[in-house]
């Protein structure tokens, strides 16, 4: 039995960021008699811009605001009634996490614990047990630290992280899971491989690789570029959570990927092999390969990461559609036929923008 019909009032956190606004539009359009209430603090990340298409839905409610505030947390919980909590909201940039730790603390435990606090307060006070209710914690498979040149990471494998922000998530995780086995809270945790697709902020590998190499810029490559990652379509991603709303076992894990091993250094490669072939090599005549610049690699790099995404094809019946090769080209052509969006991101008058919009609401 699926929950399709006992979904009513879904708060999605970090609903304006790159998945969770890939996630806002697909839920919409999937789920026809669901309220979503974006609550997003509008950090960098954070765009309201992704989701101009469908802000004016009536089924869709935007709050701008901190899911470290339990005030905030409480009262929506109350007001909107919310029976599913998609917890998206999380500070995840590792270069970051590296260069000022104490936002991912706070963001990413605080505020998870927050959210747990307040469903737990809602769904579990004045009642034995929470229903149908769910709380789906959306995490990485960083947590599982690094692989060697075999093997994969399973829902078993020990937690093992290896920087500020995946030891955040590795916190986040093991909060969530000791609310269901404490409380009975109703939780579930996905840990999901690099996610790629529309509306990525720039700042990671494979949108300012793009950005980068339409504009002539240096593309750095951090090591021998032979870090290895797996890669998701977002959009097969955001079709995960929903099975796992709909069908996932209350206080399960399910790891995400998307069968797509690649080098970082294959990447960029591929990327400006792509833009060759769909705008031209560069206005001297050399091929985008020529900007490829080898840079000292990060603290505590890992190596690989490889997910065994065997659990949530075996019992839910989710498999990635869409393969490296498509998957690629189709986001270098979304980034290609948004320039305004790139531009306004990477100038980020965009936040001005957003700033106006939403002061005193």
């Amino acid at each position: 039995m699926t929950r399709d019909s006992r979904m009513k009032n879904i708060l999605v956190t970090g609903g304006a960021g790159f998945i969770g606004s890939n996630f806002v539009r697909l839920a919409l359009s999937r789920l026809p008699d669901c309220r979503l209430i974006n609550l997003d603090k509008l950090t960098y990340a954070g765009n309201p811009g992704n989701l101009v298409d469908i802000q004016d839905d009536p089924r869709y409610r935007f709050v701008q605001g901190d899911i470290c505030d339990a005030a905030l947390v409480a009262e929506l919980f109350a007001d909107e009634q919310i029976d599913t909590v998609v917890h998206f909201a999380a500070e995840s940039h590792v270069d970051r996490s590296i260069d000022g730790p104490a936002e991912f603390i706070q963001t990413n435990i605080v505020g998870t614990f927050t959210l747990l606090e307040a469903a737990r307060q809602a769904w579990l006070v004045n009642a034995a047990v929470a229903g149908d209710k769910r709380f789906l914690h959306v995490s990485t498979d960083e947590v599982y630290g690094s692989l060697g040149e075999t093997g994969m990471f399973t829902e078993t494998t020990r937690y093992d992280p290896r920087s500020p922000y995946s030891a955040s998530k590795a916190s986040s995780d093991h909060l969530v899971s000791a609310y269901f086995h404490t409380y009975g809270l109703p939780t579930v945790i996905t840990n999901c491989s690099n996610n790629y697709g529309p509306y990525h902020f720039p700042e990671k590998l494979i949108p300012l690789i793009i950005n980068n190499a339409l504009n002539g810029k240096d593309l750095p490559v951090y090591g021998d570029g032979k870090n290895v990652r797996d890669w998701l379509y977002v959009v097969d991603h955001c079709t995960a959570i929903l099975t796992v709303l709909h069908q996932g076992g209350v206080g399960e894990t399910y790891n995400v990927g998307g069968n797509n091993e690649k080098q970082n250094i294959e990447i960029v490669q591929t990327v400006c092999d792509i833009l060759d072939q769909k705008v031209g090599p560069l206005p001297s005549g050399e091929p985008r390969r020529s900007l490829i610049r080898f840079v000292k690699d990060r603290p505590g790099h890992d190596r690989r990461y490889a997910i065994d995404a065997g659990k949530i094809a075996a019992e839910l019946g989710w498999k990635p559609s869409v393969t490296f090769a498509e998957g690629i080209v189709k986001t270098i052509e979304w980034y290609l036929a948004n320039p305004d969006w790139v531009a306004a991101v990477v100038d980020g008058s965009y936040q001005e923008y957003y700033r106006q919009m939403y002061a005193g609401r």
